[in-house]
């Protein structure tokens, strides 16, 4: 989000010089700068001790492909602690090994996604209401139905980590 007016006085905002970066948006008023701000939410390609993914059908995102967990990252929370909570809400399980799997920049919804491979025990799921369905499916055959690997899909790159984490060749 790019500020105009001050979200504390509502006063309309100058540009003023904030060292290396630049000209910011800077309230004369409240003499604080607004940086530009985003959101921020997880990835997360949970995987069990067969080499098996959980792949979920999200309607509200798609009829045709599947997805990795993903949520939003809450005021107070890390990176990490949401991946975590959000693959026990969507999927009733828990991650029992937890592998940071880089940052990724979703530009057509301005989100910096945390990605993360998940590791669990198989169990059956306990689907929350925003998920319709979500299957385990051996890694070397997910790719058939997950969403296109394309510029600011994260899951791609995320599951060529895991291959390689687990010795499997595409």
């Amino acid at each position: 989000m790019h500020y105009i007016y001050c979200p504390q006085c509502g006063l309309k905002l100058t540009n003023k010089t904030a060292g290396d970066d630049g000209n910011v948006p800077f309230c004369v008023q409240c003499n604080r700068y607004w940086f530009d701000s985003f959101s921020s939410c997880i990835i997360v390609l949970v995987a069990n001790q067969y080499n098996e993914i959980a792949l979920l059908r999200q309607l509200y995102m798609s009829d045709k492909y599947t997805s990795f967990v993903s949520g939003y990252i809450t005021p107070g929370e890390n990176a990490e602690e949401t991946a975590v909570r959000e693959v026990k809400e969507e999927l009733g399980l828990d991650i029992e090994r937890l592998e940071y799997a880089g940052s990724y920049w979703f530009n057509s919804k301005d989100i910096l996604m945390h990605g993360f491979i998940g590791f669990t025990t198989k169990k059956d799921f306990h689907l929350s209401s925003e998920v319709n369905s979500a299957e385990w499916v051996p890694a070397l055959i997910a790719p058939k139905t997950m969403f296109p690997d394309r510029p600011g899909n994260a899951m791609h790159p995320i599951y060529r980590k895991y291959l390689k984490m687990v010795s499997l060749s595409e």
